[in-house]
């Protein structure tokens, strides 16, 4: 089967193309230039596509929304028009957020897929029109469209801008007496949940053959993980004692202070449940970083 993959370079597109054969959107195609990119899928001819492809990072969300709705949600819509003039049959997998809940209450934990949508960033607003604007196409397109909706991803590959992979690191840096036995984090004393990467994209690859058309699921480990405590891990798992200092400029107002999600809906379609440990995703990430710094 020929599987387009748009986001390919990416942390988790990286790691799609370590897991199944697919055929990468080229980098120089942009989402927004409709011609090249509906010349593009007609030279392809995908059978199947994971939309990856998105402007995710929320502050840049903020400083420039227009060019994340124009990424996110036309950009989607051009896809969309692409391989339809193509003639696409086949099944599509839209990657949206799990931001897209917002703030939950926490005698509402776990969330689950009904939960009302409540954004709080442009990032998570375009996520739900584009989602939207899948589900339509699901039911009225000659092709069928699944949604998911990905909590937080744990693993190797992953960017020092997310929490976890900074804290990694910067233990392998004081390991490898790259810097000061000082650690600087923001508010570690919140709960999120984290699913590594490698587990994300089985989902994937399972929605995309398993899933119902016009259904959406939540990707997630289930467990609530506190920030503080896979930090002790880390510096665990190192073998390095170190002083954890809080630092003023990575304070962000943290309204949820508690997240944990359900996953009842994908294994109930498709079997899946998180096979990798959190242990095995931590040290994972600390090798991962070893290798890039040294």
């Amino acid at each position: 089967m020929k599987r387009l993959l748009t986001g390919a370079h990416g942390f988790v597109g990286q790691h799609v193309q370590a897991a199944v054969s697919c055929t990468p959107l080229p980098p120089e195609v942009d989402l927004r230039d409709r011609q090249t990119l509906a010349a593009a899928v007609a030279r392809i001819r995908p059978e199947a596509v994971i939309h990856l492809a998105a402007q995710s990072f929320v502050p840049a969300s903020f400083e420039n929304p227009r060019e994340t709705f124009d990424i996110n949600l036309m950009g989607t819509l051009n896809l969309l028009e692409a391989l339809q003039a193509a003639d696409f049959q086949g099944r599509m997998l839209f990657v949206g957020s799990g931001d897209i809940y917002g703030q939950v209450p926490e005698v509402e934990l776990p969330v689950r897929e009904e939960h009302p949508l409540h954004p709080r960033n442009p990032y998570a607003v375009s996520k739900i029109a584009a989602e939207a604007l899948c589900y339509q196409w699901s039911q009225t397109s000659g092709f069928e469209i699944v949604m998911v909706r990905p909590f937080n991803h744990i693993g190797p590959g992953q960017s020092a801008r997310f929490a976890i992979a900074d804290f990694a690191k910067q233990v392998m840096e004081i390991r490898l007496n790259r810097r000061a036995p000082v650690l600087h984090v923001g508010d570690i004393d919140v709960t999120r949940d984290f699913t590594d990467v490698r587990d994300v994209v089985h989902a994937y690859t399972l929605l995309l053959d398993q899933g119902q058309n016009g259904g959406v699921y939540n990707i997630c480990s289930g467990q609530e993980y506190r920030i503080r405590r896979l930090l002790e891990q880390l510096i665990a798992l190192a073998g390095i004692d170190a002083k954890i200092e809080q630092d003023p400029a990575r304070l962000r107002p943290a309204e949820q202070r508690r997240m944990v999600a359900s996953f009842d809906r994908l294994q109930r379609d498709t079997g899946w449940r998180p096979t990798i440990s959190m242990e095995q995703s931590l040290q994972d990430l600390l090798n991962d970083w070893e290798k890039q710094l040294q």
